[in-house]
């Protein structure tokens, strides 16, 4: 069994990765060219707003089966080196290899000969083939082998995986199994595929739930129109195990670091192969007026007009994550909405419980938005309150104290989350996503 493994990037992926496998027992060591970041690991500091990390990572390193270093050569001993390095989406929807690139020259330069060079990055098609001559050996295996972690669950998604996609050339089964036994102790199904059919994977997966999002969001637009309520439909259809319940909630858009890019790299895919992929071009369509829906859906709401102006109008927000349990503000669709509405002149105060100290140095600058550290202080003389992440603490606020701050008790739910019975009894008007009584006027 190997024993000795490398992950290159300590971000979501390679932190979670290199923590979960040190506590299924291997030796890993964590690479990644941020000296700050490195140095509060080896402190056992977690920047990650992510349930169960900080503590693994912790163990960890106080049993010595985790390390991180700035220094590729770090490697030179490992027997497989998992990839998790940051993708973005380039121009045209390609996803941006550049740092991919980088560090498969220097791994070239380091690793001992028979490593396994596994792409857990989400990479587009074919990169699995280009390996080998980015590192500039032909006796490094290389196995394609996605991640499918969910940000707010990585932890628990790593440790108990619904399935292990593995995808290797007929030459290399032997360098496959190597991999797939990182995994043996989480008695997931293990998947062996050829390296374009598991990078493809990915790409599919995380599509088909953007599908899935805007299919919920469009739904929510013709329940609002005739009166039925998207909640209670989506709940019922989820109950068909066809269909399923994720993915099926209608909100302000979906967004994070995964379905955004992901939807554009297989756009981008299909039409150099000369596939033309509408169902998925027309679910980013939709989740982009999905956001502007929601900015004049809360225009409506502060001034009883869609074409109202918001010059100096307070708002309060709460959340600006792209979901709850995370602090990723990565192509969030609250941020979206949020700027869109300090363009337009609205004076913004936002609560997130999740996202950081630099986040909010970043939003603060210049932009209108004030973040603040009390979900109570949004409040103060606002002429609607707007939830935008479903951080489910924001139900057990003290709504009656809330609306006794606003100037205009008035709540925009893009959520759907709150207790609308509760909200009543606060004083507090509760306008809904796909509920009857959330339509704005047209």
């Amino acid at each position: 069994m190997d024993s000795r493994v490398g992950v290159v990037g300590a971000g979501y992926v390679g932190l979670t990765s290199a923590a979960c496998l040190a506590r299924l027992g291997r030796t890993v060591t964590c690479v990644d060219n941020d000296r700050a970041k490195i140095d509060r690991l080896r402190d056992g500091e977690v920047a990650l707003v992510e349930p169960g990390l900080a503590e693994l990572v912790a163990e960890g390193i106080a049993e010595r089966r985790l390390r991180f270093t700035t220094d590729v050569a770090a490697l030179t001993d490992v027997e497989i080196v998992l990839l998790c390095l940051p993708t973005p989406m380039g121009p045209g929807g390609v996803a941006d290899l550049g740092a991919f690139d980088t560090v498969l020259a220097d791994l070239g330069r380091v690793l001992r000969s028979g490593s396994v060079v596994v792409t857990k990055s989400t990479v587009p098609i074919g990169t699995a083939r280009r390996v080998p001559a980015l590192l500039g050996r032909s006796d490094l295996p290389v196995v394609s082998n996605p991640e499918f972690l969910r940000e707010g669950h990585a932890v628990a998604d790593f440790l108990r995986p619904d399935r292990v996609v593995i995808g290797a050339d007929a030459g290399q089964r032997a360098a496959a199994e190597r991999v797939a036994a990182l995994y043996a102790a989480t008695r997931a199904p293990v998947l062996h595929t050829d390296p374009a059919t598991a990078e493809v994977t990915k790409y599919a997966s995380n599509a088909f739930l953007a599908v899935k999002a805007s299919y919920a969001n469009v739904l929510a637009d013709l329940c609002e129109r005739v009166g039925a309520d998207v909640t209670q439909v989506t709940r019922a259809m989820g109950f068909d195990d066809r269909i399923g319940p994720d993915f099926l909630a209608a909100g302000p858009g979906w967004g994070g670091s995964c379905l955004p890019k992901d939807a554009g790299a297989l756009l981008w895919a299909a039409e150099a192969a000369g596939v033309d992929f509408a169902l998925v071009r027309d679910a980013v369509k939709i989740n982009t007026r999905q956001q502007s829906m929601v900015v004049r859906k809360v225009r409506c709401a502060v001034t009883g007009s869609a074409a109202g102006s918001l010059v100096g109008a307070r708002i309060g927000v709460l959340g600006l994550a792209f979901k709850a349990g995370t602090g990723d503000l990565r192509a969030s669709p609250a941020v979206a909405v949020v700027q869109a509405l300090a363009r337009q002149g609205a004076l913004i105060r936002a609560h997130d419980p999740g996202i950081s100290a630099a986040d909010r140095i970043a939003l603060d600058a210049g932009s209108g938005v004030r973040v603040m550290d009390d979900p109570y202080s949004v409040a103060d003389d606002a002429m609607a309150l707007v939830v935008l992440t479903e951080w489910p603490q924001f139900r057990d606020l003290d709504w009656p104290l809330l609306a006794a701050a606003t100037a205009q008790p008035v709540v925009v739910d893009t959520r759907n989350l709150l207790d609308e019975v509760i909200l009543a009894e606060a004083g507090f008007r509760h306008i809904g996503i796909g509920t009857r009584g959330g339509r704005a006027p047209d």
